[in-house]
């Protein structure tokens, strides 16, 4: 059976080769351990869509599990640069990451019609290679600040208007926004009735 290395990084991730499971032992664990340096760094980074990448490592093991299974229990350390959300300026990001990995013989399967999160979402289904590559990569890419921020950027207020028109702001839009307008109005005419 031929390897399938379209869902392989080795292209991205130089030294970082996906490891066969029939040639892991299956009395002890398979230590790893991913270092890039500077250059794939920035091809990495590149990929991501982020401005800087610096001291990237993955390291970690691959361990048996019952059942034919196995598991990847790694740390995930790495620096980010990205643009701020607001003020486009370099933000610098930490990033330090538990990562594990559950790979399953026999995956439980899911009734037609269930919509349920299965209970463990780091398990997938065991294939013929374990990649600590791509799982670095993944990883990463989820563990990246979605909207970073400078330090004192604050969004400021949108204002949407026509020409000669009155200006509508953020806080028009939202859903209940004209309630306590409109009570204070009708609790007003109320008022003068009574009069």
């Amino acid at each position: 059976m031929t390897e399938d290395k379209s869902a392989h990084s080795p292209a991205l991730v130089p030294g970082a080769k996906p490891l066969r499971v029939v040639r892991l032992p299956r009395n002890a664990p398979t230590p790893f351990e991913i270092a890039p340096g500077a250059e794939d760094c920035a091809v990495l980074a590149g990929f991501l869509g982020i401005d800087k990448l610096r001291k990237l490592r993955f390291a970690g093991q691959i361990t048996p599990a019952p059942g034919g299974s196995w598991e990847l229990h790694a740390h995930l350390g790495a620096t980010v640069v990205q643009p701020c959300s607001v003020t486009l300026a370099q933000v610098t990001t930490r990033i330090e990451e538990e990562v594990v990995r559950r790979y399953l013989r026999d995956m439980p399967t899911v009734e037609e019609g269930e919509s349920e999160m299965p209970e463990d979402a780091d398990a997938e289904p065991l294939a013929e290679v374990i990649d600590p590559g791509a799982v670095m990569i993944e990883a990463l890419a989820l563990a990246l600040p979605p909207f970073p921020r400078a330090e004192g950027a604050e969004l400021g207020e949108a204002v949407f208007t026509k020409p000669g028109k009155p200006p509508l702001r953020d806080e028009d839009t939202r859903p209940l926004a004209g309630l306590a307008q409109l009570r204070d109005k009708l609790s007003g005419d109320k008022d003068g009735q009574g009069e």
